[in-house]
């Protein structure tokens, strides 16, 4: 189900709410995004490279001593959101998803192997711990411009 909002600052411009499937899918197209967790009982951003599993799951590399697999690994379950998107700023049209849910560290040496394979690190640290978020939570929206 879609739902429709009007920009009155913009005219022409539309926002429409996306199910949770069609956010998955565009998330899915992007590489990079940002996870939000707590650090010290305090929300705590890092943008992070990710992919996406057939299931929905998102899955980012990251190193074992970072705060992120710290703040997981000090918990069994631990809540996180998710968020990446893609927007033109001049055009003011694009999408952004917000997932949340639980995040958890990966340890089958299979599909470590196959995440190491797939999912490079944009920066020159080595990776040597994979996170799993399983979506509870998806939402997206979508920023057109409607044609009069």
């Amino acid at each position: 189900m879609m739902t429709e909002f009007t920009a009155s600052d913009h005219p022409g411009h539309a926002v429409v709410e996306l199910d949770r499937n069609t956010a998955l899918s565009l998330l899915a197209t992007v590489q990079l995004g940002r996870v939000v967790f707590s650090r010290n009982a305090l929300p705590a951003i890092r943008p992070v490279n990710h992919l996406v599993e057939p299931d929905g799951r998102i899955i980012v590399r990251t190193r074992v001593a970072s705060r992120l697999t710290l703040a997981v690994r000090a918990n069994s379950d631990v809540v996180v959101a998710y968020q990446a998107d893609d927007i033109d700023p001049q055009l003011r049209t694009g999408w952004s998803v917000v997932v949340t849910g639980l995040a958890r560290t990966v340890t089958d040496p299979v599909r470590i192997a196959r995440y190491e394979r797939l999912l490079h690190s944009w920066v020159d640290r080595v990776m040597d711990a994979v996170i799993e978020i399983e979506p509870s939570i998806v939402s997206g929206i979508r920023l057109i411009e409607q044609v009069a």
